[in-house]
């Protein structure tokens, strides 16, 4: 890994107005470029808003389309990498919640999120692939608010050599610092356990329709300690530094770096000769 500098957007989005919510998410690029970031994270479907309700399907678009199409050109005319969400459509007209990498060579790639919670399954289709993207060095990895409990997946991407882990919420009710205590609880183990950096934005503010979301955003060292915090509940950017030699440090560690002593044999076997209900 090379020195990376982040910016994590705590993000207010208008739901359904997928126009305005990219004419702020532009502006949010160009703060973040004039801060020297070389990626910018917004939440989770910052672009169309976060809703349960079948009207998001109206605003739903395919990709690539009209949004990720400004986005790429964001990316190009800035220099900078842009992960941001939306709810996509696909050909057959399943909808998933999805948050797309684009970058300036001009690749685009979506992660469709795996874990849906228990509501969401009633709109969104459930996603199967969890790609890595590489830029300026760095390899990194995406998931979705929800995805952040199923500690596997994380394992998953650190083993196929992510050095960060970027987590965009849209994750509602209580107050920033309850927020933050929430994340502490679980975005802290995916960082220690698996020697890795963890970043996580939320949206902020209400949606108009019933819900409403703490505005905070958290960056996690790979032996799980804060390094930097966002919790003013409303709308900003948190820009912070990643440093290589931290990592490097965590990874040389004996004691702290864990990956390379699982043992998956094991686990293998002990699956298959004490099977349970929720099999791998």
């Amino acid at each position: 890994m090379k020195n990376l500098r982040i910016a994590l957007a705590v993000f207010k989005s208008d739901l359904y107005n997928v126009e305005k919510n990219l004419a702020r998410t532009t502006q949010l690029v160009i703060d973040a470029k004039q801060k020297r970031a070389d990626i910018i994270c917004f939440p989770e479907l910052n672009l169309t808003g976060y809703n349960l309700k079948p009207e998001i399907k109206a605003k739903a678009q395919p990709v690539p389309g009209p949004a990720s199409g400004h986005l790429l050109e964001l990316a190009e005319r800035y220099q900078i990498g842009i992960l941001a969400g939306l709810t996509e459509v696909d050909r057959e007209g399943q909808l998933f919640a999805s948050h797309l990498t684009v970058l300036p060579s001009g690749a685009i790639q979506i992660y469709r999120k795996i874990h849906l919670a228990p509501p969401e399954k009633e709109i969104f289709s459930r996603g199967d692939i969890a790609t890595l993207s590489e830029f300026r060095g760095v390899t990194f990895g995406v998931q979705l608010c929800y995805d952040a409990h199923f500690p596997e997946l994380s394992t998953l991407m650190a083993l196929k050599g992510a050095d960060i882990i970027f987590f965009p919420h849209a994750s509602p009710r209580g107050t920033p610092q309850k927020k933050i205590d929430s994340w502490m609880r679980h975005l802290t183990a995916r960082a220690f356990d698996n020697g890795i950096f963890v970043a996580a934005c939320n949206l902020t503010g209400s949606n108009r329709n019933g819900i409403s979301f703490p505005g905070v955003a958290l960056v996690i060292s790979p032996v799980g300690e804060i390094i930097a915090k966002y919790d003013r509940g409303k709308e900003g950017l948190l820009v912070t530094d990643l440093s290589a030699k931290m990592l490097a440090h965590t990874r040389n560690h004996a004691m702290r770096y864990f990956l390379p002593n699982r043992q998956p044999d094991v686990y293998t076997r002990l699956f298959q000769s004490a099977p349970c209900d929720n099999t791998y």
